[in-house]
């Protein structure tokens, strides 16, 4: 469909594509000093050590978990409302998860107090997620987990640039994993980061992620090493130069791009605040100590409202629109794992919730062009009525 406003839209400019170019022309296309470079940048970026540039966010959240020693027996308490490869990731490695609620539905993230009910002897790790770009508590969370003694994993697919008490996001946790996907703030179309400031970590990932091999191909065409050897059984995971390259020019833009995702998002607030719907974490809006990405713009339908239709009238007028996210718990994959999960908070917020445009280079036209669709379509609810 050609829609007038999409749901996402990539940042691409004429630097990007000479970047790209640059590499094809190198002739290196696979994992090499590109891709140091993208890892380095990146670190220094976000205040970290160690930076490990993989082919896509759920290979980071694996390596993670491999790397944590994650694995039979073990449980990791994590959000439902996330998308599903935070929890297959600690499935990978043949441990359990433990679903936490959210705090409310209008501030969507994992709630702390839930996180220390949900220990057990077996809990090895939490895995927070910064939904939507809007960090977690995680001044409250890294304080239950020195406690209870468990290993923090930060999602950070949503939260490139984000940051809580002046802190980056990713820098919170043991270790930290970024998305680079086609429609996150910092887009490669594939890609992702590990991050983390412990070198043994560092070094696990570094290994995990190309084979269990002790030297790459990069580093033997250098003439750094003749061979190598096998120490672990490893993956292929590699991240490769031109989406380095890309990672590198977006890396840039990010800061930038999330200011006007900023204002993008608080001109939303402003022009839907006399509307019926609930607006998650505007209130944060004036705390000074959280900084977000402002990844997603999600709202909240009334609870009369039929969402099916909302969205299909907002189609009708060619704008897209999503929903972030089905509750993991309710899939029936997971339904057959975990029967007995029921979280009133998350399956509250997941039923009203609609996720609205929000990129970049969204146009203050386009802006304008989904408030007076939303506008419309809840008038619509009132003066002929849809509803559940």
């Amino acid at each position: 469909m050609n829609w007038r406003v999409p749901l996402a839209d990539i940042d691409i400019r004429h630097e990007d594509i000479d970047a790209v170019v640059q590499v094809l022309q190198s002739k290196w296309l696979s994992m090499g000093e590109v891709t140091a470079s993208f890892e380095a940048r990146f670190a220094e970026r976000m205040g970290v050590t160690h930076a490990l540039a993989v082919s896509n966010g759920t290979q980071a959240l694996h390596l993670a978990c491999l790397a944590l020693g994650i694995g039979e027996g073990d449980e990791v308490i994590l959000p439902s409302l996330t998308f599903v490869a935070s929890s297959n990731a600690v499935l990978y490695c043949r441990a359990q998860v433990r679903f936490a609620d959210i705090i409310d539905p209008l501030e969507p993230n994992i709630d702390p107090e839930e996180i220390e009910r949900l220990v057990t002897p077996r809990t090895k790790a939490v895995l927070v997620v910064h939904y939507g770009g809007y960090p977690c508590r995680m001044e409250e969370i890294r304080s239950i987990a020195r406690q209870k003694g468990l290993k923090v994993i930060e999602d950070c697919a949503h939260a490139p640039g984000a940051s809580y008490f002046g802190r980056s996001t990713g820098n919170w946790g043991d270790i930290a994993c970024f998305s680079f996907f086609a429609n996150k703030n910092l887009s490669t179309g594939e890609g992702g980061m590990v991050t983390t400031n412990d070198d043994e970590l560092a070094a696990k990932v570094r290994l995990l992620r190309s084979h269990g091999m002790t030297s790459l191909t990069w580093e033997r065409h250098k003439g750094h090493a003749f061979s190598y050897d096998v120490i672990a059984l490893g993956y292929n995971f590699r991240i490769d130069e031109m989406r380095a390259a890309l990672g590198l020019q977006q890396l840039e833009r990010l800061t930038q791009n999330n200011m006007k995702r900023q204002l993008i998002t608080q001109s939303y607030w402003r022009d839907l605040h006399s509307t019926e719907v609930g607006l998650p974490f505007q209130h944060l809006a004036e705390e000074t100590h959280i900084q977000s990405a402002y990844h997603l713009f999600p709202m909240l339908l009334p609870e009369e409202v039929d969402r099916f239709t909302f969205m299909s009238r907002l189609r009708d007028e060619g704008i897209q629109s999503s929903i972030h996210y089905p509750p993991i718990h309710l899939f029936r994959y997971y339904q057959k794992l975990y029967p007995d999960v029921v979280l009133t908070k998350t399956e509250t917020f997941a039923r009203r919730e609609v996720t609205l445009p929000l990129f970049s280079n969204m146009s203050d036209e386009q802006r304008q062009m989904v408030t007076r669709a939303v506008v419309r379509a809840l008038h619509e609810h009132q003066n002929r009525g849809f509803s559940t």
